[in-house]
């Protein structure tokens, strides 16, 4: 059964469909980044309605645009929590999206960056659970590595996105690939320690990851 429904975020969670999902560390956005998105927001929800949009289409476009300016942020901060850079714990969330496959979701590609994450995957189980699952286990063994019991790690919404078509399930692949480049971490995708594209000379781009 399909799923639509909006928290501070709308999210529609088709069944079957490949879902693009981003979370980042608590308090990675600052409040200044946070009102800027929020006016952003409000300016979107003032514009005249594109001729036969619907009102839930409109809520998922400004939702991307909203995602793309956050996004933007988290690439190009210097300052606020930046847990993953600690290669232990990318490693930990790394292999925690690995475990989830075969049996909880297919996986079509994945990034860990210092502090946020991109995974692609359609799941097999109820995807709050999947969520839920992946942010509880990361936050438990990472907060203890780091001798930070009781932190809130995790924001707690996620931004999700679903796959219409192939073309758009390549397009997502390209973007999570690209984000260490695009955020001048790395010159090539396939440099990046933490993600699929390492793995791309053998695994075709748009199937599943096969463990």
């Amino acid at each position: 059964m399909d799923t639509n429904y909006q928290r501070h975020l709308p999210h529609q969670i088709p069944d079957g469909f490949p879902i693009f999902l981003t979370w980042n560390l608590k308090g990675a956005l600052p409040q200044e980044v946070i009102d800027s998105v929020d006016r952003e927001r409000k300016r979107l929800a003032r514009e005249p309605k594109h001729a036969a949009e619907a009102d839930w289409d409109r809520r998922i476009r400004h939702a991307k645009l909203l995602f793309a300016m956050s996004d933007r942020y988290l690439d190009s901060a210097v300052t606020g929590p930046m847990h993953l850079r600690d290669p232990t714990a990318a490693k930990v969330v790394e292999d925690s999206i690995l475990f989830g496959t075969d049996e909880r979701y297919d996986l079509f590609a994945w990034c860990v960056m210092g502090n946020h994450i991109h995974v692609l995957i359609t799941p097999r189980w109820e995807l709050a659970k999947v969520t839920q699952g992946l942010k509880g286990f990361t936050a438990h063994e990472i907060n203890g590595l780091q001798d930070q019991r009781g932190r809130v790690f995790w924001q707690d919404e996620s931004y999700d996105h679903w796959a219409r078509d192939e073309d758009e399930l390549h397009r997502i692949i390209n973007y999570i690939e690209n984000n260490p480049v695009v955020a001048k971490l790395c010159a090539q995708p396939e440099d990046w320690p933490w993600s699929s594209a390492r793995f791309r000379s053998k695994w075709p781009r748009g199937t599943k990851w096969v463990p």
